[in-house]
C-alpha cells in the first residue's frame, strides 16, 4: 500500500475537519467523550446520524447506488480518525454496518428498496437476533424456531445478549426452519417487527450497571415470509456474509491510538506514588510503549487489509487476526488506564457519564471513564465471535489444521 499522503487526501482530511468542526454539537461531542462503549448514547447518536445523513456521508462503505459516498479505503480511514479526533459518537452499527450491507448483498430489490432508505435516515433501529441462551460462538447450535403457516412464519424461541432491542423496531434474527439436516443447513434468515405480538424484551444489566443487553422471547410471533432474506434453509451463508462485516469491518488502531493518548495525559497528572509523577515512572512508561508498538503492528496489518480490499480482494483471516489482536489490546488499555488513575476510578458515576444530566463528576472527568470501560471491555473478546474462535478460523485457513 502506498503511505505517502497525496494531495488530494490532505485537502479531503481539511474538508472532514471542517465539517467535523461546525456540525458537532457539544452534547454530541460529550456522548463521544463520554462513551465507554461501541455503542454511544442512543439518543446523541441517532442525532449524528441524521446530521451525517443529510450531509449525504452516513454509509462511506456502502455503495454509491444504495447511498454511499463513493470514498476509497483511504478516505473512509481519513474520516474515522478525525471523527475520533473531534469526540463524534460511533454511530450504531447494527443496522449501518450489519443489516444494510446483508441486504445489499443479499436482499431481494424490493427489500433494498424498502429497507436501505430507512436504515440510513435512522427511521428504522435494528438490533442483531443471533446468539441464544445455548447457542453463541456455537451459532449454529440456535434452535428459535420457524415452521411455515401459508405466507407466514411463526417463530418461537428466545435470543439473548441482544444489544438495544429495548430501543429497536426491527430486529434480524436466525431462526431454524428445518431440524433433520445437518444444523447449519437447516438455518433462515429473518427480519422481523420488534412491537410484533409475541414479542417480550427483558434487560440484562452489564457489570458497569448499564442495560446494554436483553434477552427477547419470541411466543408464537407471525413473520411474513417476505420478510426472508436469502433462501429457506439458507441463512448460514447470510449469516456468515453478515459476520465478515461485524467481526472484520472495522478498524481498531485508531481509537487504540486515541485512547492511548488520553491514558499519556492522565499520567502527566497522575503521582506515582513517591511524589513524582506516573508519566515519569519507568515501569509504567515501558508497559504504555509495548502497548504503543502493538497498535503499531496492528495499524500496519489494517493498512494492508485497507489495500487488499483498494484492490477488490479479501482480507480472509487476516480479520480474524485483526479482531484477535484489537480486543486484547482494547482491554490491556484500560487496565493501563485504572492503575493510571488509581482510586480516582472508584467512585460509581452513570448520573455524570449522561451527557447534558449536569452532575459534576468526582474527580477528574479523565477518571470518570475509566472503570466503566474496563468492565465493559472485559466483553471485546467474546462478542462478534469469540477470539478462541477467531483461533480456529485461522488454524483452519492458514495453518490447514
Amino acid at each position: 500500500m502506498d503511505l505517502s499522503v497525496k494531495p488530494e487526501y490532505r485537502q479531503f482530511r481539511e474538508e472532514v475537519r471542517e465539517f467535523l468542526n461546525q456540525a458537532l454539537t457539544d452534547d454530541i461531542r460529550a456522548a463521544g467523550r463520554l462513551g465507554t462503549s461501541v455503542f454511544h448514547d442512543k439518543e446523541r447518536a441517532m442525532a449524528w446520524q441524521k446530521i451525517l445523513h443529510a450531509k449525504g456521508w452516513v454509509a462511506p462503505h456502502w455503495p454509491v447506488a444504495y447511498g454511499g459516498t463513493g470514498w476509497d479505503v483511504v478516505q473512509r480511514s481519513i474520516f474515522a480518525e478525525e471523527s475520533l479526533q473531534a469526540d463524534a459518537p460511533m454511530l450504531i452499527p447494527m443496522g449501518l454496518q450489519m443489516c444494510g450491507p446483508c441486504i445489499i448483498g443479499c436482499g431481494t430489490q424490493e427489500q433494498k428498496d424498502y429497507y436501505l432508505p430507512r436504515i440510513l435516515s435512522g427511521e428504522d433501529f435494528w438490533c442483531q437476533g443471533y446468539s441464544e441462551p445455548g447457542a453463541g460462538s456455537d451459532l449454529a447450535a440456535l434452535q428459535t424456531s420457524a415452521v411455515s403457516d401459508g405466507d407466514d412464519y411463526i417463530v418461537n424461541g428466545a435470543k439473548i445478549w441482544t444489544t438495544y432491542a429495548h430501543y429497536a423496531n426491527k430486529i434480524f434474527c436466525l431462526v431454524r426452519t428445518d431440524k433433520e439436516c445437518k444444523p447449519q443447513q437447516g438455518i433462515t434468515f429473518l427480519l422481523m417487527d420488534m412491537d410484533a405480538p409475541g414479542v417480550t424484551v427483558e434487560p440484562i444489566i452489564g457489570l458497569d450497571g448499564v442495560r446494554e443487553q436483553n434477552t427477547v422471547y419470541f411466543d408464537n410471533v407471525r413473520v411474513p415470509k417476505k420478510n426472508r432474506i436469502g433462501e429457506e434453509n439458507q441463512g448460514w451463508t447470510v449469516a456468515k456474509f453478515l459476520l465478515t462485516f461485524e467481526r472484520g469491518g472495522q478498524e481498531y488502531a485508531p481509537g487504540l491510538y486515541q485512547y492511548l493518548r488520553h491514558i499519556k495525559a492522565a499520567a502527566e497528572q497522575e503521582g506515582d506514588g513517591f511524589g513524582g509523577r506516573l508519566a515519569d515512572d519507568p515501569h509504567f512508561m515501558r508497559r504504555v510503549s509495548e502497548v504503543e508498538i502493538q497498535i503499531s503492528a496492528l495499524e500496519f496489518t489494517e493498512n494492508r487489509i485497507k489495500a487488499a480490499l483498494g484492490s477488490g480482494q479479501s482480507p480472509g483471516a487476516v480479520a480474524s487476526m485483526t479482531k484477535i489482536v484489537g480486543t486484547e489490546l482494547s482491554q490491556k488499555l484500560t487496565e493501563l488506564a485504572i492503575e493510571a488513575v488509581g482510586v480516582a476510578g472508584l467512585p460509581w458515576q452513570l448520573d455524570a457519564l449522561e451527557p447534558g444530566a449536569g452532575v459534576a463528576p468526582i474527580g477528574p472527568e479523565y477518571a470518570l471513564t475509566a472503570m466503566p470501560r474496563y468492565l465493559n471491555t472485559r466483553a471485546t473478546t467474546i462478542y462478534g465471535g469469540s477470539n478462541e474462535i477467531q483461533r480456529g478460523i485461522i488454524a483452519k485457513m492458514v495453518l490447514g489444521l
